[in-house]
């Protein structure tokens, strides 16, 4: 478990079923994880029977984040899109609406970079954010992570077409 005063990451477990079933299904994130449509319980299963793969392996690691104060699921922060060759991975973070502004994905995204860096060996991180997204903004650019680029009219929502940012943080051990 990697924690903090604020945070503890820890692997997926099979009790994290409806939790991973609420979030995964909320429409209000969908245009942010790419989700056109809801996920069965059943899918979910079979991810979390495999979610104990080596991350060499799969080129994914997706870690719960709770609080630290009661173990409580308040998210999940994960590495993707894992490139051996060239040591970076995309880095995504979903806090539970209820759960936001208190500090958790500022306290997971840090261990998390920390974790990164002497464990994985991972040389850099990055991520792309809506650019109507200043809360994530705000968090990435607070971790260290500075803006490389804009993909224009990159993402489509219900209210056309939005910017996207690309930001990327190099890891320093």
């Amino acid at each position: 478990m990697l924690q903090s005063a604020t945070v503890l990451l820890r692997a997926l477990e099979d009790s994290d079923l409806e939790f991973l079933y609420a979030l995964e299904n909320d429409p209000a994130i969908w245009s942010v994880s790419d989700t056109l449509a809801p996920i069965s319980r059943y899918t979910l299963r079979q991810y979390l029977a495999n979610s104990t793969a080596d991350f060499h392996e799969v080129r994914q690691l997706r870690l719960i984040i709770c609080s630290a104060d009661n173990s409580q699921p308040v998210g999940v922060i994960d590495l993707f899109n894992f490139e051996p060759l060239h040591q970076r991975a995309g880095v995504g973070i979903t806090v539970l609406a209820a759960e936001r502004r208190r500090g958790y994905a500022q306290a997971a995204l840090g261990l998390l970079l920390e974790y990164a860096g002497q464990h994985l060996r991972l040389h850099q991180l990055h991520c792309t954010i809506s650019a109507d997204n200043q809360a994530s903004l705000l968090l990435f650019q607070a971790a260290g992570f500075r803006e490389v680029g804009v993909r224009y009219e990159w993402l489509r929502t219900a209210s056309g077409w939005e910017d996207a940012i690309e930001m990327q943080h190099i890891i320093k051990i």
